[in-house]
């Protein structure tokens, strides 16, 4: 081994020992917790207008909310700063994690904790651009990105893919959801009926994020062969044409609660994760 061989396999121990410090572990949980108030707001906003009032039922209007109550400025700087450390800490993981397993198990793995470092990463994006005094529109945003798109033919190909790419993750987070396959990532559950109550929680949460994210897949491929751009409204436009169906004032009331249950669960999950 060369000098320069020896210099990068020392950097990469040295990043390995930093993300599995305790400090950058617990700040890494507190991710957990920010996208759980995340989803709790977002819920929260949904039974709002089930029941006749207003609000975006979205990351923008969510993370707006959170701005708006006491110690707001606080609250985001927070959530940001464990948004990011827990998105580097899956980043890590493509790099660290997996190491003793099989080339395909360790590909999937790879994929899966890039996708979730993403993830986090953007939720933290939108965490630091309102602790900065900034605002963004989500619904917006996604209409913008989307008349752009369907200018082009390949345009209209990727809507199309990022459609049913949704409405898949959706039937997977309410598959996992309903067999309870979230369990295999908690560790040391409490015992008795609070272990339940966690377990419940994810059941519940895991089926409406997966209802939610299946219904923002549609609409993106309905809007994309309509070449209406305003069809493509985000998770908001998703979650309130549930209220145009039948019965739909009780749907999207059952689905608003279900992400409430989900954003308690990410909160929970935090001290539960297996990191």
């Amino acid at each position: 081994m060369g000098e320069v061989d020896r210099q990068a396999a020392r950097a990469a121990d040295a990043a390995d020992d930093a993300t599995d410090s305790r400090g950058f572990v617990l700040a890494a949980r507190a991710g957990y917790v920010a996208a759980g108030l995340l989803h709790l707001m977002i819920g929260v906003i949904a039974l709002r207008v089930a029941r006749g009032g207003s609000g975006s039922a979205d990351q923008s209007g969510a993370v707006a909310a959170l701005a708006g109550s006491p110690g707001g400025t606080v609250l985001l700087w927070v959530c940001f700063l464990g948004c990011a450390a827990l998105a580097v800490f899956l980043f890590s993981e493509i790099f660290f994690g997996a190491t003793q397993r099989s080339d395909r198990e360790r590909l999937k793995h790879r994929v899966e904790m890039g996708g979730k470092a993403v993830v986090y990463g953007a939720i933290g994006f939108v965490f630091g651009t309102y602790a900065l005094g900034g605002t963004s529109d989500s619904s917006e945003s996604t209409q913008s990105i989307s008349a752009r798109l369907m200018a082009h033919p390949a345009g209209m190909v990727l809507l199309i893919a990022v459609g049913a790419g949704l409405v898949v993750a959706g039937v997977f987070l309410v598959h996992r959801g309903l067999t309870r396959s979230f369990e295999e990532n908690l560790t040391s559950l409490p015992p008795g009926t609070a272990g339940a109550a966690v377990v419940w929680l994810g059941v519940v949460g895991y089926a409406a994020k997966g209802v939610a994210l299946g219904v923002l897949g549609v609409l993106f491929v309905v809007a994309t062969i309509q070449h209406d751009p305003e069809e493509a409204t985000g998770l908001d436009g998703a979650l309130k044409s549930l209220q145009e169906q039948p019965f739909g004032t009780w749907i999207l009331g059952a689905v608003a609660l279900g992400l409430i249950c989900y954003g308690v669960f990410m909160v929970v999950r935090s001290r539960y994760q297996r990191m």
